[in-house]
């Protein structure tokens, strides 16, 4: 079944390109289409300024609240650039299994004709939509390491190494998981074939993400983990309060992010249908269960529930459900909210206490455990048994037998490379970092707060 598996082609989150040369005749851009994956994009560009921001910056001290709005705004803007000049090219133009090619460097040969395919043969977006869209996920994905060693880190040392990471652990990763040629080229048994060994490597493995479980969450929280124990703790960590500043403004951000994550996750649909539907459906009541679960969980063993603990819980449940969004039923969606809430808050105490590391805002806990859960529950969840939309074959377009060990195997190993990769790519990547222009501010600027020893300025004047 693993190898019928690769024939077996899924909707795995913004993922293809589809040449015209493939297309049927005629082809043209769906106006409804492209309208709902512009306003998704936008979504996105939401959850990371403002939602990320603000959802980070509540959580540091007053102190240095300014630094972490600064560095998850100007990693956006890094990334949003370096996206047009040679990710996108990198990522999904025509190559190998690891790394496209420099055809489409600066989008050359990109025109307003341009066609990406959807999940559906023969329907189109303009592919500057779809280079907007997926670019909107790499610009958030680096943004979401800051939180990891926020508090103690060079501005300098963040630009250089979200460059580094960027080229060689999101490039790669969105290649393994998220390139194939489209659906137009699977017209038989041979062309599937043929048509897989174009894919990324995870995709080749059957690996299912439908919007980023692995390339974003598990890559970004790999990179959090090495960064944190690299850069080492905090000053004063463990000994003096460093209690979130505005749980406020950190409500505010888990909102913003639980709205824009309807883009997110819907818009990895590429098509306004009921597949983008199910997803929304899905985001949303796997989120409230996340919420409710991390909630109660924390009133139990802690005496009252919190504030902090519902906006970490609704964090947990998006992550968790990304992966799946549009692969499993309602159920599924509510059995894997229920338990990110309770698993992710072990993330941030028990498993945090056991790796003995200043992960900031606990990405890692949050994000990394997240992830792996969602990616792992997808293969079960996905099953039509269990109300999950199966694979699909575009070659008899219909849905095959589903084999749940075959992709659990398969889940694993998106998982593992994820793991593997961001993790060797991010030690190569702090090291050069620190070896350029240092990776940690000195003890004195670090206990005066980032805002005015790195920005000259400060978020609060009292």
């Amino acid at each position: 079944m693993k190898k019928n598996l690769a024939a077996l082609i899924v909707p795995t989150a913004a993922v293809l390109f589809s040449s015209p040369a493939l297309a049927q005749a005629t082809p043209a851009v769906s106006k409804a289409d492209n309208a709902w994956i512009l306003l998704s994009a936008a979504l996105v560009i939401l959850m990371s300024i403002p939602g990320l921001a603000l959802f980070y910056g509540g959580l540091v001290r007053s102190k240095n609240m300014l630094s972490v709005l600064m560095q998850v705004f100007i990693t956006f803007a890094l990334i949003s650039v370096l996206w047009v000049v040679f990710g996108y090219s990198l990522a999904f133009s025509e190559g190998g299994s690891f790394f496209g090619s420099f055809d489409k460097i600066l989008l050359s040969g990109v025109t307003a004709d341009s066609l990406a395919g959807t999940f559906s043969k023969g329907v189109y977006l303009s592919e500057f939509t779809y280079i907007i869209f997926q670019g909107a996920f790499a610009s958030i994905t680096c943004a979401l390491i800051v939180g990891a060693f926020a508090e103690r880190v060079r501005f300098s040392a963040v630009l250089l190494f979200m460059f580094l990471w960027f080229s060689f652990s999101y490039l790669p990763m969105a290649r393994m998981v998220w390139y194939w040629p489209g659906p137009d080229a699977y017209t038989d048994a041979a062309a599937a074939e043929a048509a897989n060994a174009t894919a990324g490597f995870l995709f080749q493995k059957g690996a299912l993400d439908f919007a980023g479980g692995t390339v974003v969450h598990i890559n970004a929280a790999v990179a959090g983990l090495i960064g944190a124990c690299l850069i080492g703790k905090r000053v004063g960590y463990a000994r003096d309060s460093m209690a979130p500043h505005s749980l406020s403004l950190t409500m505010v951000g888990a909102s913003l992010l639980w709205f824009g994550w309807f883009g997110f996750n819907a818009g990895s649909a590429l098509e306004a249908n009921g597949g983008a539907a199910i997803a929304m459906l899905n985001t949303w009541v796997a989120t409230a269960c996340a919420t409710l679960s991390w909630m109660f969980t924390e009133w139990v063993f802690k005496g009252k529930p919190s504030m902090l603990g519902a906006a970490s819980g609704a964090v947990a449940g998006l992550v968790a459900i990304t992966p799946g969004a549009g692969f499993v039923g309602v159920g599924g969606a509510i059995f894997m909210g229920l338990t990110a809430g309770v698993v992710c808050l072990w993330g941030v105490n028990g498993l945090k206490r056991m790796l003995n590391v200043d992960d900031s805002l606990d990405v890692f806990g949050v994000h990394g455990v997240g992830g792996i859960l969602g990616s792992l529950l997808t293969g079960i969840f996905c099953s039509p048994s269990l109300g999950g939309s199966g694979v699909y074959d575009y070659v008899t377009q219909s849905v095959g037998e589903y084999d749940m060990a075959a992709q659990m195997l398969s889940q694993t190993w998106g998982v593992l490379t994820a793991v593997v990769w961001s993790g060797a790519v991010s030690f190569v990547a702090y090291k050069l970092v620190d070896a350029v222009v240092g990776l940690r501010v000195p003890e004195e600027e670090e206990r005066e707060g980032l805002d005015i020893t790195s920005h000259g300025e400060s978020a609060y004047h009292f």
